[in-house]
C-alpha cells in the first residue's frame, strides 16, 4: 500500500502508481491520498484516506 498526501501532478501520480508496475501477482494494490477524485487504473485502487479512516471504504484483502 502506498500513501501520498496529494496527487497534484502527473509525475506524482506516475510515481505512486508506478511503484506497482513490476508486480504481476493478483494481490490487491492500493494508493491512498487526500484527493477526492478516484484515480484508480490498471487494477490499482485509489482510496481517499479520510473515507478509509472513517470506514466508508474498506480494503479487500485476498
Amino acid at each position: 500500500m502506498k500513501k501520498a498526501y496529494l496527487l497534484p501532478t502527473e509525475a506524482t501520480i506516475q510515481r505512486e502508481f508506478g511503484a506497482y508496475s513490476k508486480i504481476t501477482d493478483a494481490s490487491p494494490k492500493y494508493v491512498m491520498s487526500l484527493d477526492k477524485i478516484d484515480m484508480s487504473h490498471d487494477g490499482i485502487v485509489h482510496l481517499n484516506i479520510i473515507d478509509f479512516l472513517l470506514r466508508r471504504k474498506d480494503l479487500m484483502l485476498t
